[in-house]
């Protein structure tokens, strides 16, 4: 007898691109999330310049301003079919599912954690970001190209390809960082693969979603981040968690 298909409890709505996969690391962290806790779903990929007027004719409401988000709508964002409610932003979401879906446990924060991500934003991320950005534009349609470019040269005040200038100086001078944030990750290294030891955490899919992105974006940038101890422990322990990205 065949076994009766899974009902999907979520609908998740994630970044369209031309490989028709989640490349997004924002989204990818609900992803892991919602792969680890097993928990049925189903995808909307949408469009860049669909993203707000899709998600505001759910009725959902914009940011608020303080968030500090340059955008009103953003993905990821999910139906909970079950209840028909609607909610925006990755920290929310996480947060709904911990406590809609409490088995099993993910640890949402930690001392160590905090440290890690604040870390990642401010010594490493700029580098990646001015790398990644110019090379994204490639995985979308050549409409939501044509958004993506316009809109966020105008938040840059410059081309996009302008980013690239000195990029494999910043790369040098960003290895230290490199490996001192990978070092980090590595404090409870003899309890398990995970920052905080045998199971994974939040942070945890921050960074391995961060590392699917790169690695559909630029797969030779993934092979530089992952050679850095610390990070490609962390990855590899999420992998199970990151097969399903459609």
């Amino acid at each position: 007898m065949a076994t009766p298909a899974v009902e999907p409890e979520i609908v998740l709505y994630d970044l369209a691109c031309v490989k028709n996969i989640c490349f997004s690391p924002t989204v990818w962290r609900i992803r892991l999330m919602l792969n680890y806790k097993r928990i049925p779903y189903t995808t909307v990929f949408l469009e860049m310049p669909d993203i707000e007027p899709t998600l505001r004719e759910l009725g959902l409401p914009p940011h608020d301003p303080a968030s500090g988000n340059k955008s009103n709508y953003t993905v990821p964002a999910i139906q909970h079919l079950p209840t028909n409610s609607y909610i925006m932003d990755s920290k929310t979401i996480a947060d709904f599912l911990e406590s809609t879906y409490p088995d099993p446990p993910l640890q949402l924060t930690s001392e160590l954690g905090r440290e890690i991500e604040l870390q990642l934003r401010t010594l490493v991320a700029p580098t990646l970001h001015r790398s990644i950005m110019p090379r994204e534009v490639k995985l979308l349609s050549p409409r939501a190209q044509e958004y993506f470019r316009r809109t966020r040269e105008a938040q840059l005040g410059k081309k996009l390809e302008e980013l690239l200038v000195g990029e494999n100086e910043r790369w040098e001078a960003a290895a230290a960082d490199w490996r001192a944030v990978g070092e980090l990750m590595r404090r409870r290294k003899e309890e398990g693969p995970f920052l905080l030891g045998a199971r994974p955490s939040y942070t945890d899919f921050f960074i391995a979603g961060s590392m699917q992105s790169v690695r559909a974006i630029e797969p030779s940038f993934f092979v530089r981040i992952v050679q850095y101890p610390g990070f490609k422990e962390v990855y590899e322990g999420c992998v199970p968690y990151l097969e399903k990205s459609d």
